[in-house]
Order: C-alpha cells, then sequence, then structure tokens
C-alpha cells in the first residue's frame, strides 16, 4: 500500500537512528525522500540502499542550526523534487548531563541551536514551499522529555518541551494553509543517541537494564516503532489531527 505516493518527505538527521528508519519507510511507501543530515558518510549509503530498493531519495548535506544551509537545501530540494509535502524535524542532540548549575552558557546553547534552533530554520525556509504545494505535515520530534521532567540532561528536557509548544503554536499558524504540525514523543529507542546516553554510566549494562525497567513494557523500543508513526503523521491517514502529540513510549508516561 503506498501510503505517501506521490508525496516529497524531507528528514533531517535522516542518517542513523530514527531518521535512517523514517527515511527507508517513506520511501517504501511511494515518497520521494530527501536524506539531510551532517553524517554525509551514513546519508549517501542509505540513499544507495534505498535507491537498490527501487524507491526514490537524495542525500543533502544539512546543518540545521545554519541559517543559510537550511534556506539553500530546501530551495534545492524543492527544485529537484518540484515540492515538499512532508518536513520531519528529525534532527537533535542530547548534549552533556550535568546538574544546571554546572552547564556552561555554551554547553547550553550547543543542545538548543540544534534542537530548537534547527526547528524554527526548518519549519520557517519550508512553509513557502509546503503553501506552494497546497498544504503539508510537519513531525517535530519532540520526547517523553518534553511531557515529564527527570533529574538527567536539562537542556534536552528544555528543548524538546519548546518543540511541543512550537509545534502548538504553528499547527494554529498554518491550519488556514492546510499545513498540519505535530509533535512526536519517543520513550528510549534503541539509536545511537541512547547508545551514547549509557556509554558514561559505570556499568552500561545496568543502565541499560534501569532503562528498560522504566518502561512498562520492559524494553526499549526500535526504531521502527517510532517510523510508523512519522509514516502515520506524514500520511493523509492523519488529515483530522494537527497540534497534537504523538505518544510512541512503552507506557513510560503512564506511570
Amino acid at each position: 500500500m503506498k501510503r505517501v505516493e506521490n508525496k516529497v518527505a524531507v528528514v533531517t538527521g535522516g542518517s542513523l537512528g530514527i531518521g535512517r528508519a523514517a527515511c527507508i519507510l517513506l520511501a517504501k511507501e511511494g515518497a520521494k525522500v530527501a536524506v539531510t543530515d551532517i553524517q554525509d558518510k551514513e546519508g549517501k549509503e542509505l540513499v544507495t540502499e534505498i535507491k537498490a530498493m527501487g524507491f526514490t531519495a537524495e542525500f543533502w548535506h544539512l546543518d540545521t542550526s545554519s541559517e543559510e544551509n537550511v534556506k539553500k537545501v530546501m530551495a534545492d530540494i524543492n527544485t529537484v523534487f518540484g515540492k515538499i509535502n512532508v518536513l520531519v524535524n528529525n534532527a537533535g542532540i542530547s548534549g552533556t548531563n550535568k546538574p544546571t548549575d554546572e552547564i556552561t552558557y555554551e554547553e547550553w546553547n550547543a543542545v538548543l541551536k540544534v534542537n530548537v534552533n534547527g526547528v524554527f530554520l526548518c519549519t520557517k525556509y519550508v512553509i513557502p514551499y509546503m503553501k506552494s504545494a497546497g498544504g503539508g505535515s510537519i513531525i517535530n520530534m519532540s520526547s517523553v522529555y518534553g511531557l515529564v521532567g527527570a533529574a538527567d540532561i536539562p537542556p534536552y528536557h528544555a528543548s524538546k518541551g519548546a518543540v511541543r509548544l512550537m509545534s502548538k503554536t504553528d499547527a494554529i499558524f498554518y491550519a488556514k494553509d492546510k499545513i498540519r504540525v505535530n509533535s512526536l514523543h519517543p520513550g528510549f529507542i534503541k539509536t545511537p543517541m541512547v547508545e551514547n546516553f549509557l556509554k558514561p554510566l559505570s556499568n552500561g549494562d545496568e543502565g541499560l537494564k534501569l532503562l528498560e525497567s522504566l518502561h512498562p513494557v520492559g524494553h526499549l523500543g526500535e526504531p521502527d516503532d517510532i517510523g510508523y508513526g512519522i509514516l502515520f503523521l506524514a500520511s493523509d491517514e492523519s488529515k483530522f489531527m494537527t497540534g497534537s502529540e504523538l505518544v510512541i513510549d512503552g507506557g513510560y508516561t503512564a506511570r
């Protein structure tokens, strides 16, 4: 079934983890996919893999914190594919894991520059192309950490909370243009980001068991678990859904 047939989808942070899963699923379901990332090698390899499956994808180097880069890449994608219907604001970093009073201004800004400014910039520069296309769907990657607190990575919490409310505001602004904006809130997923989060812990296996225990289902999620949520929000199946929060967290926030 071609759930996003004839759509053009841009995925930021598309080379690895959740972004990679989303790119493959969107391509398989009929979309032309713009894989964007600062991880050039992995992104180009993914495009080669998608093309080998018989689907359509191209790679663009994209630093979402650079206004000039974002503006140029969105214009290039629109020129190459003729339109943009879907934007997945997935690029993000976890940042430093220290109490707030120990975090430097530079460490704080490093996270917000990507996780918040990146969402703002990509949204800003994709909106005109979506208006020209007659509408679209923007999917902003937040987190369970955009819904509840925990005693770790304060800048990440702040950034994901911001993304949640940015999504609601833009949903109201652009509903008249048939552009839907929703946030997606994963629990802990088996991705490079979570692996890096566990590395500094004295006992990685114990850390993994602790993370798993925070999810009532008893395990972490897979990238495809979130990829299918992205696919749903990108498709017309979710046409009555905007300004909403799609929580896919193995029960994490039900506790």
